[in-house]
């Protein structure tokens, strides 16, 4: 069963709608674990808001964090997206049903 509240779920969802933090996501997926200056390096934006962005990511459950001495390596975490994709999974069919309905429309008034 899907929880459709979930708080968690509100978190994927929240940090996904930024697209700062979806650039941060995708330089992530390039590449196995970067530090925080090479995720900050392309950005247009301050090291502090790169690490508030962090933040907002590791607590929705899409990065994880390691320190060593003074470096911050960065990962990507998959529960976060798993959590999503079940819940987005869920609803698919309704999608789904939808399209073909309008494919079926669309191709009548041809």
């Amino acid at each position: 069963m899907v929880n459709r509240q979930s708080p968690a779920l509100d978190r994927v969802f929240g940090a996904l709608s930024d697209p700062t933090r979806r650039a941060i996501i995708a330089r992530l997926d390039a590449a196995e674990a970067l530090t925080v200056s090479e995720i900050a390096a392309p950005l247009p934006i301050s090291l502090p808001a790169v690490m508030k962005h962090l933040d907002v990511l590791e607590q929705a459950g899409l990065v994880t964090r390691r320190k060593a001495g003074r470096t911050v390596t960065c990962r990507l975490d998959g529960k976060g997206i798993r959590d999503a994709m079940g819940w987005l999974a869920h609803y698919q069919r309704f999608w789904g049903e939808s399209l073909d309905r309008l494919a079926a429309i669309l191709e009548d008034g041809r």
